[in-house]
């Protein structure tokens, strides 16, 4: 075997060699993509269960605000009203979720799904910061004029200061449930299952799919 023969097969040995890594490489990209789009779908049976149960608790706690107004407590009325206006907004961001979800084309580029993700991973932080902020009303909704009526200075007392306790953790939840927090263990308490591990498990699946191509 001669020079130039050598030369020819060296050649196609490395073509072939070539074409073989771009197959693997094109497969990787597809397979990371549909392992995307999977742990993504698994989150909206979870999503659509949260939003059903949202959507009822709104009709019925406003049933019996429209219905008994006029014979329930003033303070329960403000609790109520507060947790529906959250409640209401909630339901309002798991629909933008869904519709992300649904809206997502997995063939466009990396980092146009990783923006995708990243708003998905905010809104799902800020449903829940919001949701949070329903804590304090937890502690009001039973308050009647009874209560100030009658000499019950250590029952008040003991009252506030759950209430006070109740209004500085939610306000602190609020404050501090954002990404960046997501390693510490009071966050990976209160953010696993199905409504954030899918979130995290994409942008790992993305991650690697951008340094692969690169």
């Amino acid at each position: 075997m001669n020079e130039s023969e050598l030369k020819l097969l060296w050649q196609s040995a490395n073509e072939t060699l070539e074409r073989s890594l771009q197959i693997n490489k094109n497969n990787a990209d597809e397979i990371t993509r549909l392992k995307v789009q999977h742990v993504l779908a698994s989150m909206k049976p979870t999503k659509v269960f949260i939003l059903m149960l949202g959507i009822i608790w709104v009709i019925g706690l406003g049933s019996i605000l429209s219905n008994f107004i006029d014979k329930i407590s003033l303070f329960f009325v403000f609790s109520a009203a507060i947790q529906l206006l959250l409640t209401a907004i909630a339901i309002g961001i798991y629909v933008y979720q869904l519709d992300l979800i649904n809206k997502i084309d997995f063939s466009e580029p990396v980092l146009t799904i990783q923006e995708k993700v990243s708003k998905l991973s905010i809104s799902t932080l800020n449903a829940t910061r919001l949701l949070f902020l329903q804590l304090p009303v937890w502690t009001t909704f039973y308050w009647n004029e009874q209560m100030f009526a009658g000499n019950n200075g250590l029952l008040w007392i003991l009252q506030g200061i759950v209430t006070l306790l109740f209004v500085y953790l939610a306000l602190w939840l609020f404050v501090n449930i954002k990404y960046e927090n997501r390693n510490k263990k009071w966050f990976q308490l209160i953010f696993r299952g199905k409504e954030w591990q899918p979130i995290l498990q994409s942008m790992e699946f993305l991650d690697q799919l951008k340094q692969y191509q690169e």
